[in-house]
């Protein structure tokens, strides 16, 4: 293939649906802001600004635990993207790095790093995975083998709530204590 070779039509269409559809069903922003909350906070006390021929260094005597906050809540933003079931505990302790960052690291980033970081972690604790979406009555099978949705009832457990099929409602009278045998 080469560069002269054009992409399949439809092909730039179809890969972004697919990153629409991958960044939906994940905490996205919130990572993205942790991790890029992480970033100043790893990269200003080891900056040195150059103002004409005078070297000003951020340095400080926490250095190192600037860089290891830093590069936790990169981690961290990378775990929101790939592994969702821990967005709880990756927001909470990026919002407790954000914190001990404001002492050890240069205010947080000069406030920068400390404020993406806080709002990204707040948006992962925050954050609930979407309801799918309905499939299109064409889409699901209304032939002749399928029943006409008045026939398909839903059980209810007497409250009117689905019935999760546990035999554990307290409106059927059981508790879970005589389900064992």
């Amino acid at each position: 293939m080469s560069a002269e070779t054009p992409a399949a039509p439809g092909q730039f269409t179809r890969r972004r649906l697919q990153f629409r559809t991958w960044r939906g069903m994940r905490p996205f922003w919130a990572g993205l802001f942790v991790m890029l909350g992480g970033l100043p906070i790893a990269y200003f006390p080891y900056a040195h600004l150059q103002v004409g021929h005078l070297t000003l260094a951020m340095a400080t005597t926490a250095g190192a635990g600037s860089l290891i906050i830093g590069v936790l809540l990169v981690v961290l933003g990378f775990s929101l993207w790939f592994q969702k079931h821990v967005r709880v505990f990756a927001g909470v302790a990026a919002i407790l790095l954000a914190l001990v960052s404001i002492p050890v690291s240069n205010l947080g980033g000069f406030l920068i790093g400390f404020l993406f970081a806080l709002l990204g972690g707040a948006m992962a604790v925050a954050w609930a995975p979407g309801e799918p979406e309905p499939q299109p009555a064409e889409a699901a099978g209304t032939g002749e083998g399928a029943a006409p949705e008045s026939a398909v009832t839903k059980a209810t457990d007497g409250v009117g709530d689905p019935n999760d099929l546990s035999g554990t409602s307290p409106a059927n009278g059981a508790n879970g204590r005589h389900s064992a045998g």
